[in-house]
């Protein structure tokens, strides 16, 4: 069984010696739920953090089986989010073992990412956004500030971000947050790669991280993405109609969709420069033109 080098190394990154042990009882994980869930496992899709490919259950239902360190507690909040969606504009869990972390969820097909379709990502970001059910243990939308403050500690002058621009981020999320008419589950990074092509429904969202918040959060993603990290001025241009189109579709003050894309610009540039990488994509290019616009 090859895991490729990327795998290995992003485990290893955020997870450590979980990561580690998890790398090494990946083939005989897959081979053990192969059996137990009577599964054919074709090839891998794309892999970054998790191991995802795709399979078929016995009786001919396509599905995707995704695996991570049952430690890390990801996919947990993966499958509680799906769990709550219920099937309205996202794939659904078929079966899941969180002690081995797995997950078998829904195989959405043909599969096609939403790349240049931005009427799709906002119509099921629209369906995503329900009330949290009873004893639902997704994490607050406010736990995410955490990431703002350890950055200031981390970084008191103006380097890798502007000092303005994280301290002005941290203090409206906060405003935002606690001014919530309405406390949804979020899918929490919403954007045209993890709305795929279906048949069940038009579109259908995965990879959802999980959380519970305001509904104009996952409005951020979808503001600099696809591929955040290569500067394109045709789709910096789509900025201003973007935030339109999902003002419209949640029912938010256009003024509101915007305070968040600039906070999750800020903050999508704080978790990069904080996992060592170069910041300056595409978000602080969006945090850019939306601080002009919140100025005007």
């Amino acid at each position: 069984m090859h895991i490729p080098a990327v795998l290995r190394c992003n485990a290893r990154a955020a997870w450590g010696s979980d990561g580690e042990r998890w790398l090494a009882d990946l083939p005989g994980l897959l081979a053990d739920l192969a059996r137990d869930w009577d599964l054919d496992v074709g090839k891998p899709f794309e892999l970054s953090f998790n191991w995802v490919t795709a399979a078929t259950r016995a009786d001919g239902t396509p599905a995707v089986l995704k695996l991570g360190p049952p430690t890390a507690g990801h996919l947990q909040a993966e499958a509680f989010a799906l769990d709550a969606f219920d099937g309205h504009g996202a794939v659904r869990v078929l079966d899941r073992d969180d002690e081995r972390g797995a997950l078998l969820l829904e195989r959405a097909l043909p599969g096609t990412r939403a790349r240049g379709e931005d009427e799709a990502v906002a119509d099921v970001m629209c369906r995503l956004h329900r009330d949290p059910p009873p004893g639902c243990p997704l994490p607050a939308l406010a736990t995410l500030r955490t990431a703002f403050v350890a950055h200031l500690d981390r970084f008191p002058g103006d380097g890798p971000l502007p000092r303005r621009w994280v301290d002005r981020a941290n203090q409206m999320f906060l405003d935002l947050d606690s001014s919530a008419e309405r406390t949804v589950v979020l899918h929490g990074d919403l954007h045209h790669d993890n709305v795929l092509a279906a048949t069940r429904e038009p579109w259908l969202a995965i990879d959802p991280a999980g959380l519970i918040g305001d509904p104009g959060f996952d409005a951020g993603a979808m503001l600099y993405n696809p591929e955040p990290a290569v500067h394109n001025e045709a789709l910096l241009q789509l900025v201003p109609a973007r935030v339109e189109l999902i003002a419209d579709r949640l029912g938010l003050p256009i003024e509101r969709v915007r305070a968040w894309g600039f906070v999750m610009a800020v903050l999508s540039e704080v978790w990069t420069a904080d996992g060592g990488e170069d910041v300056g994509g595409r978000p602080m290019d969006v945090a850019q033109l939306l601080e002009q616009s919140l100025d005007d």
